[in-house]
């Protein structure tokens, strides 16, 4: 694929392009809706702890993108965040089925008061679970990340695109992380940080793990690694990541159609992005 923006689709109707296209839309959608964020109408509840907030726009950008996808690709399977698992009887005209993994406002601490680390992300897999296109929208910072397996991975920056080619080697590094919303499970997390700040000269947390991965992608930090992560907090930016030439380990998760992995399974995973030899010793220290 090329750097501009898709005009329409392209090739057989599950190709990793054309899946890219209606990724695009659907982000947009969503984005979309969190750039009509008003105060007044946050309607923010708390989830899990204190610290782990929904709000009326994470809902309303779930349905947005949730009804791009249903009105191209009815028969596919979707799984989000704030609205759960659908999935459709019978399969498309060609027989594909694909299943799409959203967070519709990754970052909503963020969103809430007003940091501008926020954004919607939308990804699509295959059956057999290979990640094929996936897109990050951070409509607060005017930025859309995009990639699909083979194609590379690009940015559009307040309407400037480039392709993305992971960080330089030439200056000190930055490690980005998030911390559980969990006082144990964070306890932990900050344990680890003396061994996962080796070889760093200092560390960044934004408070979105898509973006985090984006900003590896385009260089602006040089490694990613965090804890307990869903699938919807890295299926879009941990392919963004690998198609920029970064390695990524993913946790190895139980997939959401089959309900997804136990809280216990999902805080021993653990995600990272980064220099190939960052990877594959924390990699190694993680099976040890």
């Amino acid at each position: 694929m090329t750097g501009t923006p898709a005009s329409g689709p392209h090739g057989p109707a599950h190709s990793p392009e054309s899946l890219l296209h209606l990724a695009r839309q659907a982000a947009a959608a969503g984005a979309e809706v969190l750039a009509r964020r008003d105060p007044q109408a946050l309607d923010a509840t708390s989830k899990s702890s204190d610290s782990d907030w929904v709000t009326a726009f994470d809902v309303a950008a779930e349905r947005a993108v949730r009804t791009v996808i249903q009105d191209s690709r009815p028969h596919d399977v979707i799984t989000g965040e704030e609205l759960g698992t659908s999935v459709p009887s019978g399969t498309s005209p060609d027989g594909s089925r694909v299943r799409w993994s959203i967070d519709p406002l990754d970052g909503t601490t963020n969103f809430i008061r007003n940091i501008v680390y926020y954004g919607t992300s939308v990804a699509v897999a295959a059956e057999d679970g290979t990640w094929l296109a996936g897109v990050v929208h951070a409509p607060a910072l005017e930025r859309v990340y995009w990639a699909c397996r083979g194609g590379g991975s690009w940015l559009s920056d307040r309407g400037a695109v480039r392709r993305l080619t992971g960080p330089a080697t030439h200056r000190g590094r930055l490690l980005a992380t998030g911390l559980s919303y969990d006082p144990a499970a964070r306890a932990g997390q900050v344990r680890e940080l003396g061994p996962l700040l080796d070889g760093f000269g200092d560390l960044r947390r934004l408070g979105s793990a898509a973006l985090d991965l984006c900003l590896v992608a385009d260089g602006t930090l040089d490694a990613f690694a965090e804890r307990g992560l869903n699938e919807h907090d890295l299926a879009a930016g941990a392919l963004i990541a690998e198609e920029a030439g970064v390695a990524v380990r993913r946790p190895v998760l139980r997939p959401m159609i089959d309900g997804g992995p136990t809280e216990s399974e999902r805080l021993a995973g653990m995600t990272l992005a980064g220099p190939a030899d960052f990877v594959a010793w924390h990699s190694t220290e993680r099976q040890s």
